[in-house]
């Protein structure tokens, strides 16, 4: 695979071998395009190089630090430093954290050639996952290069009119605005927030923690995170280049506000604008991203000499270069900091980013619409609130739809309306999925004269999922009903036994039920959700329909040790 941007694209064992042909290094000065990698000075090693084979130490650096970080490693080969009797040559790579993580701990996809030798990465909560999944040769302690708390940024001109309208950043705005109480933002707030990846970023993962922290534990907190991470999904970004980009392209988004590290706002800022990002601190306290390096190496020698430029770092001639960059120093205090959220501590970041990692693989979801007589006078109403659910889900959501009732689609009462599949894709025609759904929820109608075949659509829902399952994904049958069966079909207990015959543990596929209205059978209908492990959720209107749907959701959150 393409390591990235770098400093030098040979093997060690070739410049090795190089080193000790010609006898010398000046190789090493010279400039080359080749093979998409940009090659550059690596520093003049004298004499002292030259009488030995130098110890070369291949470091990964995160996208927003590697820059500075190939710069302090051009100073730093000057030093002509030593270790272990030999001088140490740097050549710094800008590799993403997940990338280097997979690469230590042992995976074999999506992994670098070659274990680098010290990396750097965004945020110390990488480093603390890569121990605990067991990435081996990690000494105990690593060393702050920089830091750069999350601002809130957007252009200028917005931050005047949020200001003119009292409007002041908080994390709560990270949220869709259902969990603030109303369908959509109101005209003087952000039309959309946008954070990073936190499986790519560590503002990313930050930024979980204050939405965590912000909304609390239970089972309200629960379900706002879970709102907050399939709302951050259909929108994050993968690097803060691109978020930054977004700020000042007006031709979708209105008022867009990106959190991003304070220094990507700087660096932004290198270009002249009339209308220029601004940084904007959040009203309860941020976070502060630190840029941690970690020795790597495994040979004693080359991590030897790895610590000599991890020290080096922390130097003066490297923070100068730091601040430059746009960075704060890495760990002097600074009498102009912003207010740290306090609360957020490494062990909340941590929680964070497991609570991310539970709930935000995608999800292959068949939804099955109760259309029976039993739904006249609620259907409609339940279904726009599905209509704002389905902005939860991001496009990498495979997604299908049914509707149930006496009489339509043969003999089991079920009629597929939008089968199952990738929902940004189309399934036939121009329309793709998602947009399919949408015009769905708003023409569906109850049957008045027809009863209910719940337990036949049930049997006949899990049975497609099933048989379209994918292993990548959280694989769901929901179901919105009145919860009644008129028994034309299957009894209650027959629908359970085959359930517990075809149920397979290995390619599990959950049974969520919410059911809404009077008369709700809710101990026959949870002995069905927990013949898969799922759950039933009851509203008592329509309304409450967006609430329990991420409340089924949240169970990913104490999967497999949740209550029923």
């Amino acid at each position: 695979m393409r390591l990235g941007r770098h400093r030098a694209a040979l093997s060690t064992e070739q410049r090795r071998r190089q080193a000790l042909g010609r006898g010398a290094l000046a190789v090493l000065g010279v400039l080359a395009l080749l093979g998409g990698g940009l090659f550059a000075v690596l520093g003049g090693a004298g004499a002292l190089c030259a009488a030995r084979e130098p110890v070369l130490v291949s470091v990964a650096a995160a996208v927003d630090v590697a820059p500075v970080a190939m710069r302090a490693a051009e100073r730093f080969n000057r030093t002509r430093t030593a270790a272990a009797g030999r001088c140490v040559l740097v050549q710094v790579g800008e590799q993403p954290p997940a990338t280097v993580l997979r690469t230590l701990i042992g995976e074999r996809a999506g992994v670098l050639r070659q274990r680098p030798d010290g990396w750097i990465a965004d945020s110390s909560a990488w480093i603390r996952l890569a121990r605990k999944q067991g990435a081996g040769a990690l000494p105990a302690g690593q060393s702050v290069v920089a830091t750069s708390p999350l601002v809130f940024a957007t252009r200028r001109s917005l931050a005047e009119r949020f200001a003119v309208g009292a409007t002041e950043m908080n994390w709560r705005m990270v949220f869709p605005a259902t969990v603030r109480g109303r369908l959509r933002p109101t005209d003087g707030e952000p039309d959309v927030v946008r954070v990073p990846d936190p499986s790519l970023a560590g503002a990313g993962i930050a930024t979980v923690a204050a939405a965590r922290d912000v909304v609390g534990g239970g089972a309200e907190g629960d379900k706002a995170l879970t709102a907050f991470v399939r709302w951050a999904q259909a929108g994050s970004a993968p690097d803060y280049r691109s978020m930054l980009a977004a700020v000042d392209d007006r031709t979708f988004w209105r008022r867009p506000v990106v959190i991003v590290p304070e220094q990507s706002v700087r660096e932004h800022n290198r270009r002249p604008s009339a209308d220029p990002v601004v940084a904007l601190h959040p009203r309860e306290g941020t976070v502060s991203l630190d840029y941690p390096y970690v020795v790597t190496a495994t040979d004693p020698a080359v991590a030897e000499a790895s610590r000599a430029f991890a020290d080096w770092l922390r130097g003066a001639e490297a923070q100068r270069l730091v601040r430059e960059a746009g960075f704060r120093p890495g760990e002097e205090a600074q009498a102009d900091a912003p207010r740290i959220r306090p609360t957020i501590s490494p062990e909340e970041i941590d929680a964070a980013l497991q609570a991310w990692s539970r709930l935000a693989p995608p999800t292959n979801i068949l939804v099955l619409a109760d259309t029976s007589r039993h739904m006249a006078g609620r259907l409609g109403t339940a279904l726009e609130a599905a209509r704002i659910g389905l902005r939860l889900f991001p496009d990498t959501t495979h997604m299908g739809m049914g509707e149930f009732a006496e009489g339509i689609g043969g003999a089991a009462g079920f009629r597929t309306r939008v089968g199952l599949g990738p929902i940004a894709e189309p399934e036939s025609g121009s329309l793709v999925r998602r947009a399919v759904l949408d015009g769905l929820t708003g023409t569906v109608r109850a049957h008045p004269g027809r009863g209910s075949t719940l337990h036949d659509a049930i049997l006949s829902g899990f049975r497609r999922v099933s048989a379209g399952f994918r292993e990548e994904m959280n694989n769901t049958l929901l179901v919105f009903t009145a919860g009644r069966d008129d028994g034309g079909g299957l009894t209650h207990e027959r629908l359970l036994g085959l359930l517990h015959e075809e149920w397979d543990p290995g390619r599990p596929v959950q049974i969520v039920i919410l059911a809404f209205g009077d008369g709700v059978d809710r101990e026959g209908l949870s002995r069905i959700a927990a013949a898969t492990n799922g759950s039933l959720h009851v509203a008592k209107e329509p309304g409450e329909i967006i609430d329990v749907f991420l409340g089924a959701l949240a169970r990913r959150l104490c999967h497999p040790t949740c209550g029923g």
